[in-house]
């Protein structure tokens, strides 16, 4: 135990001193915040123009049609398919007479494609237009129709888990957030201390550091160490992420103006109460996005992410390690060796995505439950409670059966790696290793 303490030391202070770890810990936080503001700015600042030329037989469509950022509907005289580019329109739409019963096509006319997000957007206000002639038609007036719709909007859902006599708000966007955030983080942890696992045994044995390691340790020892070792490296740089974007969070809510910070806490003790005759809509905003956070049982969603990267980690680095000590100079011998591996961790990325939306249908349960996909899968499961989404039995079984897993595949690669580490000039393939295991050794 001493031995295995010793490279987990060596394996951690190595990494930790790295320039490379201290420029990805500290810098990837301020690029993701980069990442995310710049993709709102140029959401903004890159849209699209479209200036349509609409030619209308009906007249109840133009006040239907309003302008927005992307599109400026105009109703021109003397335009047609043959000169609406020449007069500066991008685009022509040519209704025809609506007719209540009979099913009528519409023209949109493009020099340049249109994409489908507007597309959808000129057919549903078209729509909204005939819906609205309808009602009036039948006695509804248009200032009757506008103030009911107007009315309409007042309605606004919540939801709350039951948990035996205590209900608590939950929050289904949320939970798909942290659901699809917990599985990438893993999914891509995988790939980045798997890939690093395998090319530091790689290195070891190719520089042949390998053969004078294993003179003191044994090669059981020194893969294990490894592996603990750079997990280790993995959570501290997860802790130190979580630390600093707390940090920058708190430095941003303190450079808000005066008022703002005093309106939210004015809303925060009221709960929400003090409303929006008193509170901006900035603070609203700031105090909805804050209580929307306080409903996830973040304390719960943590301490499994924890345990699934872990267990996630250990089962699949176990089988990184083995490739590693299989490969010698070529790394195409290595691609080809680590498809078998990294085929099911991109399964259970696409599944994660379809369970962040769906958390209980029977695909989400056997998932969370096997071994290979269940560290991404569940975690998106979690997201949306527990007992509600995922029940204690199944947290409990998930979790066994994920240690049962990877001290399978660490017994399993630790039986590889013995004969691998020490064999050279030999191409193996994943029929032979599994031949290693399970061939008694002396």
């Amino acid at each position: 135990m001493h031995k295995i303490w010793l490279i987990i030391q060596r394996e951690y202070s190595t990494r930790v001193k790295n320039k490379r770890f201290l420029l990805v810990t500290f810098l990837m936080p301020l690029l993701m915040m980069g990442l995310i503001f710049g993709s709102a700015y140029l959401s903004t600042t890159g849209i699209e123009h479209r200036t349509i030329a609409v030619i209308d037989p009906n007249g109840f469509v133009k006040n239907a049609l309003k302008n927005t950022d992307q599109i400026e509907f105009k109703f021109p005289e003397n335009i047609d398919t043959n000169n609406y580019s020449k007069n500066g329109y991008t685009d022509i739409l040519i209704l025809p007479k609506f007719e209540k019963n009979n099913k009528s096509d519409y023209i949109l006319r493009s020099k340049k494609s249109m994409g489908l997000m507007l597309q959808n957007s000129i057919s549903e206000k078209i729509n909204n237009a005939i819906e609205d002639q309808l009602l009036q038609d039948a006695g509804i007036q248009q200032n009757t129709l506008d103030s009911i719709h107007k009315a309409s909007q007042v309605a606004e859902l919540k939801a709350y888990e039951d948990k035996g006599n205590v209900s608590k708000e939950s929050n289904a966007g949320l939970a798909m957030g942290i659901g699809y955030a917990s599985g990438f983080l893993i999914y891509i942890t995988l790939f980045i201390y798997g890939t690093m696992v395998m090319r530091g045994v790689m290195e070891e044995k190719t520089n042949r550091i390998a053969e004078v390691i294993i003179s003191s340790v044994k090669p059981f020892e020194l893969m294990l160490g490894k592996i603990i070792g750079i997990g280790a490296v993995g959570l501290t740089q997860f802790a130190l992420w979580i630390v600093l974007i707390i940090s920058l969070t708190s430095i941003g809510m303190g450079l808000l103006p005066a008022d703002i910070q005093h309106q939210v806490t004015t809303l925060q003790q009221s709960n929400g109460q003090m409303g929006m005759a008193q509170a901006s809509e900035s603070a609203m905003r700031i105090y909805n996005m804050q209580h929307t956070i306080a409903t996830a049982n973040w304390p719960l969603i943590l301490s499994c992410f924890v345990f699934y990267f872990l267990g996630g980690y250990l089962f699949y680095s176990a089988l990184f390690a083995a490739v590693g000590s299989v490969v010698n100079e070529d790394p195409q011998d290595a691609q080809s060796l680590v498809f078998p591996i990294t085929m099911p961790i991109i399964f259970s990325y696409i599944i994660t995505n379809m369970v962040t939306q769906n958390p209980n249908t029977p695909l989400a349960f056997w998932a969370s439950i096997i071994p290979l996909s269940s560290p991404m899968v569940m975690m998106a499961r979690i997201a949306y409670g527990v007992p509600s989404a995922v029940s204690y039995w199944e947290l409990a079984l998930s979790m066994t059966l994920l240690i049962g897993g990877f001290l399978f595949t660490t017994w399993l690669s630790g039986k590889i790696y013995r004969t691998g580490i020490l064999m050279y000039g030999k191409k193996v393939s994943w029929k032979t290793m599994i031949k290693w295991a399970f061939t008694k050794q002396s």
